[in-house]
């Protein structure tokens, strides 16, 4: 089980993991970083369907097996109306393809490609399906989106942020 201690102190800020080590609190640490990076997650949603975007966020997080990040996008697409089924289905969309729609399937893909790119890139066909059902504009925004909570993963696995400790 993992500890949740913070200690404030004007030169440390941390939290105790349950290896023992001392995890910082990134938003009090790097305050100008974290607030650059909620702007950039804000810019990247603009215009999106919220829907589309908690996909994206879900998916990315099961990839990175970020369960703070999974916990908190499946919260938040439940309050925005999704269903649970839907929900459900998002780590085995591609054998449930029925339960999206196309420009979701494709937004899908290209976040798999995207979070695992060091593993084939990001292959042409996943590229074209997405910029073929997305306007330029839109596909731009969905790569910020998946850019922005692949960041968030790594921020959230390194520090140690504890599933169901939402802050916000």
């Amino acid at each position: 089980m993992t500890t949740n201690t913070t200690t404030d102190t004007t030169t440390n800020t941390t939290r105790a993991h349950s290896t023992g080590t001392a995890r910082l609190e990134f938003a009090k640490s790097a305050p100008k970083a974290f607030r650059a990076l909620i702007a950039f997650d804000a810019a990247a949603r603009e215009g999106l369907d919220p829907a589309l975007v908690e996909l994206i966020q879900i998916r990315a997080s099961h990839l990175n097996h970020c369960a703070y990040c999974l916990h908190m996008h499946t919260n938040d697409a439940r309050k925005a109306g999704e269903s649970e089924d839907r929900l459900h289905m998002v780590a085995v969309w591609r054998e449930a393809r029925h339960f999206f729609t196309e420009r979701e399937q494709a937004a899908l893909a290209l976040t798999e490609a995207m979070t695992l790119v060091a593993d084939a890139g990001v292959p042409d066909d996943v590229y074209a399906r997405a910029a073929s059902l997305f306007e330029e504009r839109e596909l731009a925004q969905v790569l910020a989106v998946i850019c922005t909570i692949n960041t968030w993963n790594r921020v959230a696995l390194s520090t140690a942020k504890v599933a169901g400790t939402d802050e916000r």
